[in-house]
């Protein structure tokens, strides 16, 4: 007959049980099984509630009138369907690329966006049109920039070095003295040597001159006499006699004349004030900091001694 049991010696099962707790094989399964139950759960979720891709009325029409922009007509089903996928294909592939985190670091991405973030600054510039006295204003201080230029009606006879030689500026002054004459004077169409340089200007600004004849040949005709040929003129080219037939002397700009200009270069100065004064805000914002050596650039400056060399 077998001895019972001591009162205070646990039974086989408990002991069995403790080894069991105690068995690491268990304490993977466990974990294991932990671990499943939480993936089900959350794969499970995501499959019922997927992040959505909706595409609305809306853009329908929208991607609709994009095709019509670019091919003159509205597209057919099948296109539409096209237009549809490919939009579809691009959301897609912008969700993934920003949840694996593909537009940080990339210097195009950045400068994209800093060119919205400059465009939705600028445009409250934009956004209340200027009043005449803000533009009379404003042409007021910038006089300078929109006055009428000098204006200028000319002929000209070249006398070509090429061809002339060493002789060019006695032959000059002969056709000069030709064209001068009272009773005679030489035909200007015949008197010079062939040129591609226009013979005649009607009405032309400084900077016309310039572009056809040169800046020196623009800056000498300044100061010829009104009515008669002059000159030898100099240019890049050669030589000219000149004759200033009309000079209409520059005068200040009224509003009516240069509203469009005077607006144009308005709105420009708004938009750069607007994008100063958002980056102002944004560097209060932000705490910028820069490491290393370069620190030393962005150092407040020290303060001037005083003149007088007193403390």
């Amino acid at each position: 007959m077998p001895a019972a049991p001591l009162s205070g010696e646990p039974k086989v099962p408990v002991l069995m049980f403790q080894r069991l707790l105690r068995d690491p094989l268990l304490h993977f399964l466990v974990l294991g099984t932990v671990l499943f139950l939480l993936y089900s759960l959350l794969g499970r979720g995501q499959a019922d509630a997927p992040d959505a891709v909706v595409i609305s009325e809306p853009r329908v029409e929208a991607l609709a009138q994009n095709f019509a922009a670019v091919w003159m007509r509205p597209p057919t089903p099948g296109e539409l369907k096209g237009v549809i996928d490919d939009y579809v294909s691009e959301e897609l592939y912008y969700r993934e690329a920003l949840a694996i985190g593909l537009d940080r670091d990339d210097t195009i991405i950045r400068r994209r966006l800093r060119q919205k973030m400059e465009f939705i600054a600028e445009s409250v510039a934009d956004a209340t049109p200027p009043t005449d006295a803000q533009l009379q204003e404003f042409l007021d201080a910038n006089a300078a920039k929109f006055a009428q230029p000098v204006r200028t009606s000319l002929q000209q006879v070249f006398i070509s070095p090429d061809r002339r030689g060493d002789a060019v500026r006695e032959d000059a002054a002969r056709v000069l003295a030709r064209l001068q004459s009272p009773s005679s004077p030489a035909d200007p169409a015949t008197a010079g040597d062939p040129t591609l340089l226009p013979p005649a200007v009607s009405m032309a600004t400084p900077a016309d001159l310039s572009g056809a004849y040169g800046e020196s040949f623009a800056s000498a005709v300044a100061g010829l006499p009104l009515g008669q040929w002059a000159g030898p003129v100099e240019s890049e080219y050669g030589l000219h006699l000149v004759r200033v037939d009309e000079r209409m002397p520059g005068a200040t700009a009224a509003l009516e004349d240069v509203r469009p200009a005077v607006l144009r270069e308005w709105q420009a100065g708004q938009r750069q004030r607007q994008n100063e004064a958002a980056l102002a805000a944004l560097r209060e914002k932000y705490q910028v900091r820069v490491e290393g050596p370069a620190a030393n650039l962005f150092a407040p400056a020290a303060p001037a001694a005083p003149e007088d060399g007193s403390p």
